[in-house]
């Protein structure tokens, strides 16, 4: 039985979690179901890999580092699976089987591949013990996952409230894209962890972006935003520039879902279009995000596979038809520039152009983009 949703306070929201998986027991991985949010608050109980799979294809999940803890819960349950009798390299064959599976939920937020990596390495080092030895390591794992996102989070915050910049008497206005709290992490967020620790501190006001077509931010972040007690105002994305031009914004923060080598952040659609009217305006630009999601392994943001999302969340809302049965194009994220970025926070420090040098050095073991 899942823990109902209203128990929880603001802060400790968690878009995922799962009961205890002792060596002989099913085991239960329940989301959130964020599709169903503000309206309802619904859970899922996946008891298999294949289903929490469906919940991250579906985005009933979603969030680049929420995927990645969803993910390694799922491959903990489908280790599950693999036959008790099962020699350590048919284990570890069948393990990658399941992490190829899991690879294919969603192409963009490479936390699914660094968490699957994960998940396969644990497997590997499991390989030779028993066979609920090997069950209990992955469980570990995934745990091990999902801990150390939400301490990044915090630290994310920490370091990112010290940009924040102050005027007195009045509040700091913050724009933001798409939801980066705790429904799109482990807890807390990455933008919107910033803002929540710059919150904490002095007084902030947030304007969000609808962020059209999936409505993240009307949806998810004013919903977050208003349960902590967060000074929020709803926006249409278009009108995120008049806005600017009006003076007020003081600066715009964002999450990602990669990061290239030189600082190209792919995030939420709409992302690259608030960058360039933060750069027409002389606004700070930030993007806040864990290591995870740090890919010096692709060189630029052109190297950033680009999921095209169905024609039907653009012609429908809630399933309301709203245009007539044209042509689409619905790609669910876009690359900004790292040119255009003011500083990127992540756990261990804010890095800051040019971002090959400084993102090499945040992550000396990482390796980097062949050249």
């Amino acid at each position: 039985m899942s823990t109902p949703f209203e128990t929880r306070r603001p802060a400790e929201v968690m878009p995922i979690y799962r009961d205890p998986l002792a060596p002989h027991g099913p085991g239960t991985v329940h989301v959130l179901d964020q599709r169903r949010l503000p309206f309802e608050e619904v859970w899922i109980a996946c008891d298999t890999m294949q289903a929490v799979w469906t919940t991250i294809r579906e985005m009933a999940i979603r969030g680049a580092p929420a995927i990645g803890v969803a993910a390694a819960y799922g491959l903990a349950l489908g280790a599950r699976a693999i036959p008790a009798s099962n020699s350590g390299p048919e284990f570890v064959a069948a393990f990658d089987r399941l992490c190829d599976e899991m690879a294919e939920a969603r192409p963009t937020a490479v936390n699914l591949f660094w968490a699957i990596a994960r998940m396969r390495q644990a497997a590997r080092d499991a390989a030779q013990s028993g066979a609920d030895a090997r069950v209990s390591i992955l469980d570990d794992e995934a745990e091990a996952i999902r801990a150390e996102d939400l301490a990044m989070n915090h630290a994310i915050g920490a370091h990112g409230a010290a940009l924040v910049p102050r005027f007195g008497d009045r509040p700091t206005r913050i724009l933001t894209h798409c939801n980066t709290g705790s429904l799109a992490t482990a807890g807390w967020g990455t933008a919107l962890g910033v803002i929540r620790s710059a919150h904490a501190q002095a007084a902030v006001e947030v304007f969000a972006d609808e962020t059209r077509p999936y409505l993240q931010g009307a949806r998810l972040t004013a919903w977050e935003l208003l349960r902590d007690g967060i000074d929020v105002t709803l926006i249409p994305d278009s009108a995120a520039g008049h806005l600017m031009a009006q003076g007020l914004i003081d600066m715009a923060i964002v999450g990602a879902d990669r990061i290239a080598e030189n600082g190209d952040t792919a995030n939420k659609i709409g992302t690259y279009t608030v960058a360039v009217l933060c750069a027409r305006h002389g606004i700070p630009f930030y993007v806040a995000a864990p290591s995870s999601t740090i890919d010096l392994a692709t060189r630029d943001g052109s190297q950033i596979p680009i999921e095209e999302r169905p024609a039907k969340e653009v012609l429908e809302v809630f399933g309301t038809k709203i245009a007539p049965p044209v042509k689409v194009r619905n790609p669910s994220f876009d690359v900004t520039p790292g040119e255009l970025v003011t500083a990127i926070i992540t756990e261990r420090g804010v890095a800051r152009p040019p971002y090959r040098d400084s993102l090499a050095a945040m992550f000396p073991t990482r390796g980097s983009a062949a050249r």
